[in-house]
C-alpha cells in the first residue's frame, strides 16, 4: 500500500508589504547610485533580513520585468487621473446648481 505524503508549503517569513518595500529599496537604491555592487546586502542588512532572500526577491522582480512596488504606469495614471477629473466636474456642477438653488430660496426679495 503506498501513501501520498502531501508537503505543506512553509509559512512565509516575511509580510508581503516588507518584500515589496525591500524590492522597492533596492530598485531606488541601485538607481540614485548609477550602480548595483553591494546594494542587496545593505538593503537587508538595513531592514533586517536575510541578503539571499532579498536576491531571490529581487531576482523574480527582474524577471517579471517589473519591481514590484514601481509606480503605476504613465498611461494608467493618466486614465485614473482623467477619471478623477470627471467626477470632480461633476461634483462641482451639482454644488453649483444646489448653491444656486438655496441662494433663491434664502433670497429675500420677493419673486415677480
Amino acid at each position: 500500500m503506498r501513501s501520498t505524503i502531501r508537503s505543506v508549503p512553509a509559512p512565509k517569513k516575511y509580510p508581503d508589504e516588507l518584500r515589496t518595500r525591500a524590492v522597492r529599496l533596492v530598485f531606488d537604491t541601485r538607481r540614485a547610485r548609477g550602480n548595483s555592487y553591494g546594494v542587496i546586502a545593505e538593503v537587508a542588512t538595513r531592514l533586517g533580513i536575510g541578503d539571499q532572500s532579498l536576491r531571490s526577491w529581487v531576482r523574480q522582480a527582474e524577471i517579471h520585468g517589473e519591481p514590484t512596488g514601481t509606480p503605476m504606469s504613465a498611461e494608467r495614471r493618466i486614465t485614473e487621473l482623467t477619471r478623477e477629473v470627471q467626477q470632480l466636474r461633476r461634483s462641482n456642477e451639482i454644488l453649483k446648481a444646489a448653491s444656486a438653488f438655496f441662494a433663491r430660496e434664502l433670497d429675500p426679495r420677493p419673486s415677480s
